[in-house]
Parts: C-alpha cells; structure tokens; sequence
C-alpha cells in the first residue's frame, strides 16, 4: 500500500473543506486564483497575478546558470519565454510539481536549426523530498533548470493556479 505525501494529504484536506476540486467552487482555504504566472529571473521572483494586480510574489531558485535561456538539454538555465501551466504531480521527486509547456514551437525550431535537443521537463516544484545535496546547496540556485520556491510558496501555487494558467518567464 502506498502512503500519501504530505502534499496529497494536505490538498485532499482542502478540497474536503469544500467537497470537491471542481473549476466552479471557490477554492479552498481562501484563496484567489491567479490568471497569469510572471517569473523574473534577475529578480529571483515569481508573481501569483490576477488582473495585473499581483496576489503573491515569492523568492526563486533557478539552475546554477540562471542568465540566458535554455537552448539544450542540460545547460542548466530556464527558459525565458511564454508558456503554459500544463500538468500536476502531487507525487514528484520534489514537493509538488507544476510542469511548464516548455519547449514551444519557436523553441524546438530554434534548437533543431542548432541540431541541438530543446530539454523538457521543466517544472516550479519546492524542495526535494529526499535532499541529494547538502542543506547548505539549496541557499542558492540549484535547479537543472526548474523554477524552485519553499514548500509553503508551492502549496500556494498549487492551490492558486489552474492548468492552462499562462507564465511569462522574463530575463
């Protein structure tokens, strides 16, 4: 038998408040929904946004190359573009996982003009749920090219974003 996460226990307990985790239900705990993602890379923020406005902003941690956009599997930057909110997994590696739409179009032409593989599976996650590094690695960028926020940030990420949610990834 397998345990629920913490991360599954707790979402179950929010939707529980309400019943279901139908789009038409206020969500749970109080929160506002966010209709878009802003990530700034030389701030080392990510916006929670509705209507302009923002609702949230939390510190970032990217790869430990975070200047330039990802043009390959591997270089350990993020991208910089714009993309989607795409698909949850309560039961990463990491604390929740928000997968990124990256690569787009324009960024698997770009890369297959350089004959180069574009990378994927870029996601904002929090903190591993087994540390491979120590404690002292994650006061900085650690990421292979992920967005990484605290646990606490990505419960309300998790729970302020829908899928299809747009993300705009600045420089």
């Amino acid at each position: 038998m397998k345990i629920p996460s913490a991360a599954a226990l707790l979402l179950a307990l929010s939707f529980a408040r309400i019943g279901t985790a139908r789009a038409d239900f206020p969500f749970p705990l109080g929160h506002e929904i966010a209709d878009s993602v802003l990530v700034v890379k030389s701030e080392h923020k990510l916006y929670l946004l509705k209507a302009g406005q923002i609702l949230r902003a939390m510190e970032i941690f990217l790869g430990p190359m975070p200047r330039g956009a990802k043009s390959r599997e591997g270089d350990f930057r993020t991208p910089e573009g714009r993309y989607l909110l795409d698909g949850r997994k309560a039961d990463s590696d990491y604390f929740l996982s928000i997968h990124i739409s990256y690569p787009n179009d324009a960024d698997r032409e770009v890369a297959r003009k350089r004959r180069l593989d574009p990378g994927g599976n870029i996601m904002i996650h929090g903190e591993p749920n087994e540390p491979h590094y120590s404690p002292l690695h994650y006061k900085g960028d650690w990421t292979d090219g992920c967005i990484a926020v605290s646990n606490a940030d990505m419960v309300d990420i998790w729970l302020m974003t829908r899928d299809s949610t747009p993300i705009e990834i600045r420089p």
